[in-house]
Parts: structure tokens; sequence; C-alpha cells
């Protein structure tokens, strides 16, 4: 695999630095757990990368080094932490234009400033060997002041009051917030924390606040409010009661549902068809009726009745707009 070619290469970087006298092809096998040719065919592809190495043959035997002059530096990052780094930074992108991404992409541009040019390129191939294309998510360049605002909030432990647009009813309200945590999920960010109107803890998305502004006020958080157990219950962002949740699907999806965890309170089994049943305890039933319709006819709501009744009425409208 490219990945183990390249930690395997950075390796041999590492060892060749580390060696004036040089190092034969036997040892350097030994070292890298390869066979000589493996050796030997990184070596030239480290050479054609610009690495200035050299080899001299004493003894009857031939030995490879860097030339004197060359310092690899103090690089502190193995292949595996600067393939995160860049995996990670990639895993941010929707947040490109915001501190979350920003920040990460400084951490690695000193990084790659504190190296030479042929290492930098060399880290440039390890970056590009994993990549990640970020699914369906929101763009918050423009919400770059409100994020930065939440954040501070969050640290500092500051009340701030929000102008905020609910989404289902289309109205606005003022409301003064106690930001507990900034929760990513889902390719969105959203605010967790102490609502005052509403006397309770709720989520806001941070692209619904239109406006936001620090009060002299701070706060303490609820000692009693745990984050994992706020959003263990929730299918996605919704935090609402749990409730005993069983989906049959068919033999088509079967493979791809046992494959994957929908939630940690999920459990499997296999009936009598082929199908899948898969139970859960969760809550936010809008979130869960739009990822089981997403399924199409391959999945069928057996508990509760009342989710069953609304996955109906749901299909039965949207039937209609087809006249069917």
């Amino acid at each position: 695999m490219r990945g183990d070619q390249l930690a395997r290469q950075w390796q041999l970087i590492q060892r060749l630095a580390r060696s004036r006298a040089g190092l034969g092809l036997d040892q350097l096998a030994d070292d890298l757990g390869c066979v000589r040719r493996t050796v030997y065919r990184d070596l030239d592809a480290l050479m054609y990368a610009g690495f200035p190495v050299i080899s001299e043959k004493r003894d009857g035997r031939v030995y490879y080094r860097f030339v004197e002059t060359f310092d690899l530096g103090d690089v502190p990052f193995s292949t595996d932490e600067v393939m995160a780094l860049a995996f990670g930074a990639d895993l941010l992108r929707p947040l490109e234009g915001t501190l979350f991404h920003d920040s990460i992409a400084s951490a690695l541009e000193k990084v790659r400033s504190s190296l030479g040019e042929e290492l930098t390129l060399f880290f440039e191939r390890l970056g590009e060997s994993f990549r990640v294309r970020p699914g369906p998510h929101k763009r918050y360049a423009e919400y770059r002041e409100t994020i930065q605002s939440i954040s501070d909030a969050v640290l500092s432990r500051t009340t701030v009051s929000i102008r905020y647009f609910t989404g289902r009813s289309g109205e606005e309200s003022t409301r003064r917030l106690d930001p507990y945590h900034v929760w990513y999920r889902g390719g969105a960010l959203y605010a967790i924390g102490w609502d005052h109107r509403s006397g309770e803890i709720r989520t806001f998305a941070v692209d619904r606040i239109r406006e936001i502004e620090s009060t002299p006020e701070h706060f303490a958080p609820n000692p009693d409010f745990d984050f994992e157990r706020y959003t263990a219950s929730s299918f996605g962002v919704v935090a609402e009661q749990a409730v005993h949740v069983s989906i049959r699907f068919s033999e088509k999806w079967a493979t791809q549902v046992r494959e994957r965890t929908w939630h940690e309170s999920q459990q499997l089994r296999t009936d009598d068809r082929g199908g899948t049943i898969l139970e859960m305890q969760v809550g936010g039933t809008e979130e869960l009726v739009s990822w089981i319709l997403s399924f199409g006819p391959g999945a069928e709501v057996l508990e509760p009745p009342a989710l069953r009744d609304e996955v109906a009425e749901t299909l039965r409208k949207s039937l209609a707009l087809y006249r069917v």
C-alpha cells in the first residue's frame, strides 16, 4: 500500500540521517523489515525526490548515506502523525474560513516552514496519500465572527444575547444563552447550553444565529449536565425523550445496515426472511423519519406505533405530490 511505502521511506530517511558512516542494503532491509530490492527502490525514490543520497564502496560492500552537508533537523513528528494532521485538516474542510480549520492549517504550515525543501515535498506526498471528500455540509466562512464569539463565550463562561431564527416555525426570537459546548455533528455546528428563555438545556444551530452579543454576566455550568448523556439519546441533533424503536430492513439493505453503527444503543438480529431488524433507544423523531425514508421500500417501522404512523403519513403526502 502507498501509505506503507511512504512510512517505510520516512524510516529510511531517519536511519540514513543518523548514520554518517553509511548503511548497507542488508542492514537497511533488516531494519525496515523488507527485501534488498525494496530498499534499493526506496533509495532510488528518495534520490529522485531530491534527497542527497550517495553511495560509497568499502571492503567490497556498498554503503548509503546523505552528503555531510545535509541536515535533517529536528522533526518531532512520525509519518503517522503527519498523515493524521493532514487527514484532520481535510476532515475540517467544511469549516474552512473558521478558526477551527484555519488553526490546524496554520499548524501544518508551521511544520512545513521548519523543514527543508526535500522534506517539505516528502511530507506533501504523505498528506496526499489520504484524502477526504466531505459529504453535504454547510459553509461556515460567513459565520466566522459568530463562531468566534460563541467559542470565546464557552471558554470564558460568559452569557451571550442572541437573535435566533427557528427553521421549523420561520420565527426569530431574542434569547440569553449560557453556552456550554460547541458541537460539530453531521456537517453542521451547534451551540449547546442553558437557554434562559425556556429554562432548559437547548441546542442551537450556529448558522441560524442572526446576531450575537456578549453580556457582562458570567455563568457556572450546571454540575448535573453531562454532554455524553445529553447527546446519547438523540438519533441526530434534537434531544428528545428516548423511545424503543424497531425497524426491519430488507435483505437488499441488510449488509449495509449491519456494517455500521447507527446509534450506541443499537442491537441487530436477522429475521426469517433474510432481512435485518435494528432496535435502538433513541429520540429525535423528525430526523429519524427522514433517515428511514432514505431507504425507500427497504425499511419498515415495527415500533413504536406513533413512529410507524408518522412515516406512513409522510409517504401518503409524498404520493399525493405525484397524484398517485
